[in-house]
């Protein structure tokens, strides 16, 4: 063998024992801050569990997520998507309140890691899960005001039912009962589900809008998710489109949402 032979086998060593330094560290397919969210939302859903009677529960109240982090780059990037909008604590809210878990108080945090530790999740990641003791607030002086019921009924379009009925709670409405991403995974369930079929149907998107109750101001808003058609309320026979990403449109008693070509009639007190 000569020495230029010796050479280049001496440089291919080095390259792959390089290249299997690199990869025990960061992974062969190592995940970006988005895949890392998604993935722990993932993790939230798997703690769910069955409380009989149909009702499902998530048992903790504390949640943890480690991240690999080794430069202040990497670090800064993971934090810009899980302050959102949506924030992470956010996503993981809606993810539970979406698989009908309500959740009055849920701590998420932070934390970065230089190197990943043993019994990690995945070589990026790592969440834990914990349930602490909530500090109660002071007694108000005067008893809360009781919370409003909404009724929502079909004006247009075919759902699962003609009517619900909902009180204080948050309210997906979109088409089919259940959503889920390119790998089955639940993304959420709609509470007002419009069925596939007639034309109008075909308009609303499968998460097309959601109503949340403000307990401050004690109103219903209604908040476009990103929808292809629109959304918009129809009140007095005036037209007013409600904006995605903004803080929604304050419901009254007698308006009409209407979802592309679908419509709910709303009934408030």
């Amino acid at each position: 063998m000569d020495i230029l032979s010796k050479a280049r086998k001496i440089e291919s060593r080095i390259a792959r024992s390089v290249d299997s330094a690199v990869q025990g560290f960061v992974g062969t397919s190592a995940r970006q801050p988005l895949e890392i969210v998604q993935a722990v939302l993932e993790c939230a859903d798997q703690q769910i569990q069955s409380a009989g009677r149909g009702r499902r529960v998530f048992p903790f109240n504390q949640v943890v997520v480690h991240v690999l982090a080794p430069t202040r780059a990497e670090k800064a990037q993971f934090e810009a998507v899980a302050a959102g909008p949506p924030a992470l604590r956010d996503r993981m809210l809606e993810r539970l309140a979406a698989a009908g878990c309500a959740v009055p108080h849920l701590d998420v945090s932070v934390t970065f890691a230089a190197r990943a530790k043993p019994g990690w999740l995945a070589p990026e990641y790592h969440v834990t899960f914990d349930r602490g003791a909530v500090a109660q607030p002071a007694a108000a002086a005067t008893a809360p005001a009781a919370v409003p019921r909404i009724e929502l009924s079909v004006g247009a379009g075919s759902a699962e039912r003609r009517s619900y009925t909902f009180s204080g709670t948050r309210i997906d409405i979109g088409r089919r009962a259940e959503v889920l991403d390119h790998r089955q995974h639940l993304i959420r369930r709609n509470h007002i589900a419009f069925t596939d079929g007639d034309e109008a149907n075909r308009s609303i998107s499968r998460r097309h809008a959601h109503i949340a109750y403000v307990a401050a101001t004690h109103e219903y808003r209604v908040h476009d998710d990103g929808s292809a058609r629109g959304t918009a309320v129809l009140r007095r026979g005036q037209t007013i489109p409600v904006p995605q990403g903004s803080r929604g449109i304050r419901l009254e008693a007698g308006d009409e949402i209407v979802l592309g070509e679908a419509r709910l009639r709303v009934k408030i007190g």
